[in-house]
């Protein structure tokens, strides 16, 4: 997961406000789809936890996180997922629905983190 791969920063930090990338539900050395649906948005949420942790920051930091998903139903799991790897307060979240995810992903999630 270069930053070579990307003509864009994967996370970008500027003035204490950390934004991630929309981060995929792929495994980034296949750049093949996490197969289950829940594995998947755990696997999307486990690389913004790797970029913000690039930074020197973790989930703890995140204000906003929002999700596209290719299945609208995803956002159960989305829900589980979110209310098990954020803590109270948790960051404001936006869910939308899209048609189609690089690398044949189901989520992609990017996120806006401040440091404290």
């Amino acid at each position: 997961m270069g930053e070579t791969e990307h003509p864009y920063s994967l996370v970008y930090e500027s003035n204490g406000i950390a934004y991630v990338s929309g981060a995929a539900s792929i495994d980034y050395n296949t750049h093949l789809p996490v197969p289950g649906r829940r594995e998947s948005l755990a696997a999307a949420l486990d690389t913004v936890e790797e970029r913000l942790a690039s930074v020197g920051l973790n989930l703890s930091h995140v204000v906003k996180v929002t999700y596209f998903l290719t299945d609208v139903s995803l956002r159960t799991e989305a829900n589980q997922e979110f209310e098990e790897r954020f803590t109270h307060p948790r960051p404001a979240r936006t869910t939308v629905e899209v048609s189609a995810i690089p690398y044949g992903a189901n989520a992609a999630i990017e996120a806006i983190a401040h440091r404290t």
